[in-house]
């Protein structure tokens, strides 16, 4: 299991070029992906193209391979494969066999985001993918709403304003960061609140990768103080009763009604 870089192509390993050189076979998500970085090092080997889902026959015609003394390099499209990538399938099927994997470790989207982030790095949760569902969604942020760790998600440009407004409902107005196309030309890296970058997203076009990375819970404050947002968004934007946004924001976010009310109470003292 070989890293590769997810941008810049100079972040690939000595040894990784070593391997990707004496390896009989690359196994790549993205055929392409993988032509460019060996076509920059002058690598010939050949290239086989392996996806997780529905690549059984190909899984076991490479484990075949393995068990005939060849060896295979395994890459994903960027990054370390087997993290929200193909490779798990494989690795399972190689461990059935009784074929022990080596990882030649490189670049991690997830870790090079969080070490930039300014957020706390000494515990943190990757949750990948949210669902693209809002329901699902929302009940996936839920379960998250008292995890302590700062958490780190990938998301897709086009569900981001969605996944923030959703994100400041349940979880309040909290730290975070956004990290765009890693290590690529147009890397950018923003910081402030989640509504700040909520504010951000409906201002500016979002495009390319994107990893989103929360504060974990400090024990309710912040889901508390964090309401103003919501509240004016619902009060305001979308015309809705007091009774209603006390409602709506309790269903959310799991904060007691009379906390919803109180910080109501003090938004609407603020407005005059």
């Amino acid at each position: 299991m070989v890293g590769t870089p997810i941008g810049n192509l100079e972040d690939i390993t000595l040894r990784a070029l070593r391997v990707l050189r004496e390896v009989d076979l690359i196994a790549a998500e993205d055929s392409r992906t993988i032509r460019r970085l060996l076509t920059s090092y002058h690598i010939r080997t050949p290239v086989k193209s392996y996806h997780e889902q529905g690549e059984a026959r190909k899984g076991r015609a490479i484990v075949r391979q393995l068990k005939e003394g060849k060896d295979v390099a395994l890459v994903s499209e960027a990054g370390t494969p087997g993290i929200s990538d193909p490779g798990y399938e494989l690795i399972q099927l190689c461990l059935s066999e009784g074929i022990e994997p080596v990882v030649v470790p490189g670049p991690s989207v997830v870790v090079a985001a969080l070490s930039v982030s300014g957020l706390p790095t000494d515990r943190f949760a990757f949750e990948g993918f949210l669902p693209r569902k809002r329901s699902e969604r929302l009940r996936a942020l839920k379960g998250l709403r008292q995890e302590r760790r700062t958490l780190v998600f990938f998301e897709s440009p086009r569900r981001l304003r969605a996944t923030l407004e959703d994100m400041l409902g349940v979880f309040g107005d909290r730290k975070a960061a956004l990290a765009r196309e890693m290590t690529k030309v147009f890397e950018e890296v923003r910081r402030g609140s989640v509504g700040e970058l909520l504010a951000w997203t409906k201002e500016e076009t979002i495009m390319g990768e994107v990893t989103l990375l929360v504060h974990g819970d400090a024990g309710g404050k912040a889901g508390v103080e964090g309401l103003r947002d919501r509240i004016e968004f619902l009060l305001e934007r979308c015309r809705l009763g007091e009774r209603d946004v006390v409602r709506l924001i309790h269903e959310e976010s799991g904060i007691p009604r009379k906390s919803v009310y109180r910080a109501l109470l003090d938004y609407k003292g603020t407005r005059g």
